[in-house]
């Protein structure tokens, strides 16, 4: 049973005439005649008496409704379709690590709502780990997240690279090694600190370079809120490496100190990802434009501000 049979039924049903009913569906009444007959054929039945006009039978009478919810389920499923691909989104799902959540994203949401008013934007703090995981279960659009390596082995990934930074010690301002002239990863040896939790790519990060440098990363405390960081580092003796953007707005808090390590440097490079049938919907198409040209050119500005500080 094929939807053009249905259809044609429909015509003919409506019209009670072969010949109208190929007017209605602009072709032939040939065609009418051979999907109908294809039908019968199918379902095995009679659908109309051929006698004057075309009447139902009772097969056809009983085809009737279902038919009609039929065809009516395709026509809402095509307008659906063609409503995505002309950008008619009802709502528009982002997840991102805090840092962009809370420092990038904010500007680039109010410029996205004046193009497009009518999508509801939808916007949810995650770690890189399970942004990604959500994302490919199709529960979100976007994701804004610490680069994986493994985001370049998926082909159905589109990933455009948004900017780098360097990874901070933040310290509470009277912790003995604020006044170490050359800090090194040595120094934090089994140093008390607190650290993102499991799944943040940060905490992946952080790991694998105190595994490199052959040394302990003594996690006394997870946490996954930026605030939450500044809070108990300020309060007592805990250490924490944090994006390089996150602490620039601490620079002149006199309770807090941050330092840069020595080499090797850490960077992380934060990328923005979506799937290859998404970027093809022009809402997401245009978030995904504009997030990276705002974004990269907010980190210049920030970092700036940085260096005058």
């Amino acid at each position: 049973m094929r939807l053009e049979q249905l259809q044609a039924f429909l015509a003919v049903a409506e019209t009670g005439s072969f010949q109208q009913a190929a007017q209605k569906c602009r072709v032939s009444q040939s065609t009418i005649s051979r999907q109908i007959q294809s039908l019968e054929i199918t379902v095995g039945l009679s659908l109309f008496h051929r006698q004057g006009s075309a009447k139902l039978t009772l097969g056809g009478d009983r085809l009737l409704p279902h038919a009609k919810k039929i065809c009516q389920l395709w026509a809402t499923a095509e307008q659906e379709l063609i409503d995505l691909q002309a950008g008619k989104q009802t709502e528009l799902c982002v997840a991102g690590i805090p840092s962009a959540c809370a420092y990038h994203l904010p500007p680039v949401l109010q410029k996205f709502s004046t193009v497009y008013p009518n999508v509801q934007l939808r916007v949810t703090t995650l770690g890189s780990d399970r942004a990604l995981k959500v994302l490919k279960d199709g529960l979100i659009d976007i994701a804004i997240v610490m680069n994986n390596p493994f985001l370049n082995a998926s082909s159905d990934m589109v990933v455009t690279r948004l900017y780098e930074e360097k990874i901070q010690l933040l310290m509470p301002a009277n912790h003995l090694l604020r006044h170490k002239k050359n800090l090194t990863w040595q120094d934090l040896d089994n140093c008390p600190q607190a650290v993102f939790k499991d799944g943040y790519g940060l905490q992946r990060l952080v790991q694998d370079q105190f595994n490199r440098q052959g040394l302990c990363l003594n996690a006394v405390l997870e946490l996954n809120s930026l605030e939450a960081f500044r809070g108990v580092v300020k309060q007592g003796s805990l250490l924490a490496l944090l994006p390089e953007t996150f602490l620039v707005e601490l620079a002149d808090d006199p309770d807090l100190v941050v330092r840069s390590l020595d080499a090797p440097n850490l960077v992380r490079e934060i990328v923005l990802v979506t799937t290859r049938d998404r970027i093809q919907i022009p809402p997401i198409q245009y978030f995904c434009r504009l997030a990276s040209e705002m974004i990269q050119q907010q980190i210049p500005m920030i970092l700036k501000g940085a260096l005058k500080s």
